[in-house]
């Protein structure tokens, strides 16, 4: 998971932190031997920087962040550095703590409660899953309906991916083992009635959360969209959540933009975060699309998601 974006963040460390010790060992006047002498510190110059962020910047896109979000790291790095005085002994902790800084500057955002909302709200609390085919929305509904299972409360589910094959079936597979009522017609039907019957079914019975799954749709597909705009009108869902695989790069990150933009977006969640090499997504998501990330898929079980946790992802990143 994030290897090479770890790979690259520990090689930038590494290189600089060798560079700034030998520059203690070796100085270069005799005003620099004294201070070196008595202070054993060295003040960070730009152009000690400059090689070594160029060269982590084109390492950052190499593992899929956003060209905005890799210059922003980069920035907060060189001005976080320069000038600064550093011990010897000490650059690697130095380097290594402004470099987590200059991440969780990325990564820092407001995330909501999702399991908490359904208490705010009237019932039933109506969350809409919307993203690209073949990202696992309908697994993750599953997911998130387990999740709220064991919190106490009641789902029903609304199959309302009418187009893709398998997929009411795939719907009433997950509920037939999470013990949860599928409200579905059939193949090819209006996604927006099912929704409308799903709700007033869970209206009628006190259900307390309706999850509604949609068919996978690209941003670029107008007519889609159209379709898209029309189920949250019908439905008019409390939350609306993207999602999206973390190995698409940043390809997602417009993705979220684009149906943020068409329909308004509360959440995201990254799926396949275990196949992910690179890393790149998870980091570039919060702030080029200002859509918080709720949860982390790991695999295919109903106990394979991880809540966002900033912690978790710079101990992946920094290999702490």
């Amino acid at each position: 998971m994030f290897n090479l974006l770890k790979e690259k963040i520990s090689s930038f460390v590494d290189a600089f932190s060798k560079k700034e010790e030998e520059k203690l060992k070796v100085s270069l006047s005799l005003e620099s031997k004294v201070k070196g002498a008595i202070l054993g510190e060295i003040e960070i110059k730009e152009k000690d920087v400059d090689d070594v962020l160029e060269e982590l910047e084109l390492s950052l896109l190499e593992a899929d962040v956003a060209f905005d979000v890799a210059s922003e790291v980069v920035r907060f790095i060189k001005s976080s550095l320069v000038g600064k005085r550093v011990k010897s002994g000490e650059v690697e902790k130095t380097v290594k703590e402004v470099v987590r800084e200059a991440l969780w500057e990325q990564l820092k955002q407001e995330k909501p409660d999702l399991l908490s909302l359904p208490d705010s709200k009237e019932k039933p609390f109506k969350i809409l899953f919307l993203g690209p085919n073949g990202a696992g929305k309908t697994t993750t509904m599953a997911k998130i309906a387990d999740i709220f299972i064991k919190s106490g409360k009641t789902v029903v589910f609304s199959a309302s991916d009418s187009y893709r094959a398998a997929a009411i079936e795939q719907a009433e597979a997950h509920a037939e083992k999470l013990g949860v009522k599928v409200i579905k017609h059939s193949y090819g039907a209006d996604p927006a009635a099912v929704c409308f019957d799903a709700i007033n079914y869970a209206k009628s019975h006190g259900i307390d959360v309706v999850l509604m799954d949609t068919a996978g749709r690209q941003e670029t597909n107008r007519n889609l969209m159209d379709e898209m705009r029309k189920i949250v009108r019908v439905a008019k869902p409390d939350f609306k959540i993207f999602v999206g695989e973390s190995i698409a790069g940043n390809a997602i990150v417009e993705q979220v933009k684009t149906f943020k933009e068409a329909v308004g977006l509360d959440g995201v969640i990254l799926t396949k975060l275990d196949c992910d090499a690179k890393g790149g997504t998870a980091l570039s998501i919060i702030k080029a699309s200002k859509v918080p990330i709720l949860f982390f898929g790991v695999g295919q079980g109903y106990d394979d998601i991880i809540e966002f946790d900033e912690e978790f992802i710079l101990s992946q990143l920094l290999g702490e």
